[in-house]
């Protein structure tokens, strides 16, 4: 091998190299900053691992908020009608925020198996439901505002 071929070898695997590392950094990057979408019932079957950042919908049961009379900290079950978690979050929370309400929030399971959310978001108006909380709860049979469920017929006279 000529020396000049040598040099352009070396030179083309450095490049290739280069472009690898670049492509690697990229993807961990892309991974480390990924926050997927959980319903009550993935988080109760144990498909997320704690302390890994997601996000879990479903509507806030009745009679379920509680509030610490002292700080901002509240706490509150979520159902997708199937399962449900239970979040906690210290902040102010939406002003949309009401028992029975859509929501989704942001945050990781902590050791007791606890939703703690860093962010709380509830749905802007009665005909808006974030597309994986509408999804969850199909997957449930339990979406609002219908009468018909999966688990049951319902006939209709024409």
């Amino acid at each position: 091998m000529t020396p000049r071929r040598r040099q352009r070898l070396m030179l083309v695997s450095l490049m290739l190299l280069g472009v690898s590392a670049a492509v690697a950094f990229g993807v961990s990057a892309f991974r480390q900053n990924l926050m997927l979408f959980h319903s009550p019932s993935d988080v109760a079957a144990g498909v997320v691992e704690e302390g890994r950042a997601f996000r879990v919908g479903g509507m806030v049961v009745d009679d379920s908020v509680r509030r610490d009379g002292d700080s901002l900290a509240v706490a509150f079950d979520v159902t997708d009608h199937a399962e449900t978690v239970t979040v906690s979050f210290e902040g102010i929370l939406p002003d949309l925020f009401r028992e029975g309400q859509g929501i989704v929030a942001m945050g990781a399971l902590d050791a007791t198996g606890t939703f703690v959310a860093t962010e709380v978001l509830a749905k802007h108006d009665e005909n808006y439901m974030p597309p994986e909380v509408a999804d969850a709860l199909e997957k449930a049979g339990r979406m609002p505002g219908t009468e018909a469920g999966f688990e049951r017929a319902v006939q209709v006279d024409p």
